[in-house]
């Protein structure tokens, strides 16, 4: 919305798997009374099936193409958003989202990235490789999208951070004070 003041735009949290913009999201969301809303959530909803399987059949491009649908529906204010890992990897879609809201880089190193997730075979870019492997993958991806995640207007490190210190540093950082 055009009209929407800076304080109620959108929060978009950005970052690798793992990094916590989901449960930061539905933390920040229910600090803020805003709506939560997370991208893959959707997209599995629309396509009736779960992310695995929309790259098994659909590959990534099949998935891009579900998630960028997703993208243009999202609302502009008082809500915050956990966006897939590499929502932002395009130009089009980082420039699409700057409109929605504000961007927010959540980021940690892959070692911790690869503790959080666990040994769960949900996440396809991840699936079939051993800790070795997956911390490896995680860097190499973190690597490759440094850049997009580095276009958000604020940047905060989650190694060994609590989700309430995680959300008070993006409160302060956005203006919406300190947590309670």
């Amino acid at each position: 919305m055009a009209g929407s003041k800076r304080s109620d735009r959108c929060v978009l949290l950005t970052g690798p798997m793992g990094a916590g913009k989901s449960r930061v999201g539905r933390a920040l969301a229910s600090a803020l009374g805003w709506s939560f809303v997370d991208t893959d959530v959707l997209v599995e909803r629309a396509a009736g099936m779960k992310i695995a399987e929309i790259f098994a059949r659909e590959g990534e491009a099949g998935f891009r193409k579900r998630e960028r649908a997703v993208l243009e529906a999202l609302p502009t204010s008082a809500c915050v958003i956990a966006l897939g890992g590499g929502a932002v990897a395009s130009q089009a879609n980082r420039d699409l989202l700057r409109e929605k809201g504000t961007l927010v880089w959540l980021d940690a190193r892959p070692e911790t990235l690869v503790e959080r997730i666990g040994a769960a075979n949900e996440r396809p870019l991840l699936a079939g490789l051993d800790d070795a492997a997956r911390i490896a993958k995680l860097a190499a991806l973190r690597a490759e999208r440094a850049s997009a995640y580095g276009a958000a207007s604020v940047r905060v490190e989650t190694d060994a951070r609590s989700v309430d210190e995680i959300c008070a540093e993006i409160r302060v950082a956005l203006g919406h004070g300190a947590a309670a």
